[in-house]
């Protein structure tokens, strides 16, 4: 019986081994859309696609991360300046690469960009704290698609969007896991709405990793708590507040350096005839957020109690 069951997992992993290492055919002539390459996962996936061979269109917040991408590669990659949460930046983006991809239709349209701050206890933010991250998180990345579905259609392409484990399971508070939520909602529909035009979606969760949009989480969370009411902070206590400041620069020291895990997770969901509708990324994602996510509600909330620090005073 044992025998039995391993022999059909071990068929299932080879068969997804097999499937997973078949390309896409004439990837040079293939264009590739990517938004926030300024820095972080898209410049680096920018760099990785334009030495690959890729027609590279890359989209940056400003005009000096452009120019300093553009030193970096090779004469293929063209650049141009995306603001995704201005509706009128993202038409001049969609237009500028349509202009780009001529007859041929966009291959590939990376949904990179991204913020994470701030992350704070739900009560010390405000509602603008909460807009400001899902603009760019949710409505960007709705945006940007919406604008680019005839060319990907087209091409009968791919679209990638960049989600997180923070997507899967929520522990902190702020628009940054409500916009992840969102991120994998939007591509579940839009991968059943998209297969019979032959176009596919593909979701990256990465864990903890080394990225910009990493920085000043601490110092976020510390101009959160010095807005609270005062009744606030003694409800929560100072040493809340310093606990939670270790836990996230714990979590920032951690973090994975190896950047190209995630970058590779992206090409393959680009080049492989198979894609995955899901890739996890890290450690931390595959044994401890992935997991944590199918357990009872009960459960992971137990968990969780027991890692995260707890305010001063509770009824």
């Amino acid at each position: 019986m044992w025998l039995y069951l391993a022999a059909l997992l071990g068929v299932y992993f080879l068969c997804r081994w097999y499937r997973g290492r078949q390309t896409v055919e004439k990837l040079t002539e293939k264009y590739v859309f990517i938004t926030g390459c300024d820095s972080g996962f898209g410049n680096q996936l920018a760099r990785q696609l334009d030495a690959r061979g890729f027609q590279v269109l890359a989209a940056c917040l400003t005009q000096k991360g452009a120019e300093d991408l553009e030193k970096s590669t090779s004469e293929r990659l063209k650049t141009t300046i995306l603001d995704v949460t201005i509706t009128e930046s993202v038409a001049a983006a969609t237009k500028w690469v349509k202009g780009c991809v001529g007859n041929k239709g966009l291959w590939g349209l990376v949904n990179n960009a991204g913020i994470a701050v701030p992350q704070a206890p739900n009560e010390w933010l405000t509602k603008d704290d909460f807009v400001k991250v899902i603009d760019v998180n949710l409505f960007g990345v709705i945006d940007v698609t919406v604008h680019m579905l005839p060319l990907l259609r087209k091409a009968r392409g791919r679209i990638v969007n960049m989600s997180s484990v923070a997507g899967r399971l929520s522990y902190f508070g702020g628009g940054y896991c409500l916009s992840k939520y969102g991120v994998e909602a939007f591509s579940d529909c839009l991968r059943r709405e998209l297969r019979p035009f032959g176009v596919q979606v593909s979701i990256i969760e990465p864990g903890g990793f080394a990225t910009p949009i990493q920085n000043n989480i601490v110092e976020a969370f510390q101009k959160a708590w010095n807005q609270v009411p005062s009744d606030t902070k003694e409800s929560y206590g100072q040493q809340y507040m310093e606990t939670c400041c270790k836990l996230l620069q714990d979590r920032t020291k951690r973090a994975n350096n190896n950047n190209c895990l995630v970058t590779n997770s992206i090409e393959h969901a680009l080049t492989s005839r198979y894609p995955h509708s899901r890739y996890s990324v890290g450690r931390d994602a595959k044994f401890f957020h992935l997991p944590m996510s199918y357990l009872p509600t009960a459960m992971s909330d137990y968990v969780l109690a027991c890692i995260m620090p707890q305010p001063a005073h509770t009824a």
